[in-house]
C-alpha cells in the first residue's frame, strides 16, 4: 500500500517535510486520479490545495465518493473556512507545512495494515481492515470520521466520554474544530444506524456520550 501525494510537483517546503515524515510518497498526476486500479493501492492521499483550491477540493470529494480513501489536505490559513462540514477530508495541515506536524498527521492516517478483524456490538459489525460497517448484514454508508467515531465507541463500551475527550481521541488533540463537531457526528451516526438503535449512543447531560 502507498501514501500518495498530489500534485506530482510540490514546493520545496512540502517536499522537505515529506522527506522527514518517514513515508516514501508516491507522487501522482491528474490522470492517476482517474484510474481506480491505482487509487485502490493507496492507503491515503495528501492533496496540496494551496493552488487551484476549488478544483482540488472537487477531486477530494470525488475520491471520497468513489473510493473512501482518507484525504489529508495542505491548506492556507484563509482556506480553512472552505473545509467547514466538508466530509471528504480526514484531516488537514496548514501551509507552510511543519515537518513534525505533518509526520504526526500522516501517522494517524497510515496505520499499520491489520489482519482482517471484526468488531461487533449486537447486530453491528465493523471490519477494521476494510473500514466497512454492516447492521444485520446490510452495509451502512459512513464517512471516514463517522466510522472512526463509531469504532471508538464500540472499542470503549460503557464509559462516558466528554466531547473534548472524543475530539482528542478520535480527531486528534490539535484538531481545529470545536465540540459541535462531535454532536454533528453523533447525530449522523444515530440517523444512519436507525431509529430502533439510536439509543445505543446515550447523551449524558452536562458530560458527553456513552455507547452501549
Amino acid at each position: 500500500m502507498q501514501f500518495a501525494v498530489y500534485p506530482a510537483e510540490v514546493d520545496s517546503a512540502l517536499e522537505e517535510a515529506l522527506a522527514l515524515s518517514g513515508v516514501d510518497p508516491t507522487f501522482v498526476t491528474d490522470s492517476d486520479l482517474e484510474k481506480p486500479e491505482l487509487v485502490s493501492e493507496w492507503t491515503a492521499i495528501l492533496i496540496d490545495m494551496t493552488d487551484d483550491a476549488m478544483r482540488r477540493l472537487r477531486s477530494c470529494r470525488r475520491l471520497h465518493e468513489d473510493s473512501g480513501i482518507p484525504v489529508l489536505l495542505v491548506v492556507l490559513p484563509d482556506q480553512v473556512s472552505l473545509l467547514d462540514e466538508e466530509e471528504s477530508i480526514a484531516d488537514f495541515v496548514l501551509a507552510p507545512v511543519q515537518a513534525a506536524e505533518l509526520r504526526t498527521r500522516i501517522r494517524r492516517l497510515m496505520r499499520p495494515l491489520e489482519a482482517e478483524q471484526d468488531l461487533t456490538y449486537r447486530d453491528l459489525t465493523l471490519n477494521t481492515a476494510t473500514y466497512q460497517a454492516t447492521i444485520a448484514d446490510q452495509p451502512i454508508d459512513l464517512t471516514y470520521m463517522e466510522y472512526e467515531l463509531l469504532r471508538y465507541f464500540v472499542e470503549h463500551q460503557g464509559r462516558v466520554w466528554s466531547r473534548e475527550q472524543l475530539l482528542s481521541k478520535v480527531w486528534g488533540y490539535d484538531y481545529y474544530g470545536g465540540a459541535r463537531t462531535v454532536d454533528v457526528h453523533v447525530r449522523r451516526l444515530r440517523s444512519k444506524i436507525g431509529e430502533e438503535r439510536a439509543d445505543w449512543v446515550t447523551t449524558v447531560r452536562s458530560v458527553g456520550y456513552r455507547f452501549g
